[in-house]
């Protein structure tokens, strides 16, 4: 079996299940790869693997923000839907191809929830 490309910790799921409308994340790179982190408790880690990078890459844009240099940490203020789609990103297989619609999906709602509802109206 392969070894897996992301982990995602138990708190993202306890997080995401009680709605709110803003969430101090940061993204921050290091030596083993980049993780998604609030309050100082990791929600997501991807490894230096293709996929995980490939992961970090999409997770980062469903934020809202560019992957941070090695040693650096970049923030991001978005809603639990956000995290959600960034979450589900992350999780995905990008070896099997229906994954892609997927992942086209989940950014289009991400970047529609960041910029609101006020330019659906």
């Amino acid at each position: 079996m392969p070894e897996p490309h992301t982990r995602i910790d138990d708190y993202a799921d306890e997080l995401i299940s009680t709605p709110r409308a803003h969430l101090a994340l940061e993204l921050r790179q290091d030596d083993e790869g980049l993780e998604l982190v609030y309050r100082d408790r990791q929600l997501v880690r991807c490894f230096l693997t293709r996929q995980g990078m490939a992961a970090a890459n999409y997770m980062a844009k469903a934020l809202g923000v560019g992957i941070p240099p090695l040693g650096e940490t970049v923030k991001a203020r978005v809603s639990t839907g956000v995290l959600f789609r960034a979450v589900s990103i992350a999780s995905l297989d990008y070896d099997v191809e229906e994954s892609f619609v997927l992942l086209e999906r989940w950014l289009q709602e991400a970047a529609l929830q960041r910029t609101g509802s006020s330019e659906m109206t």
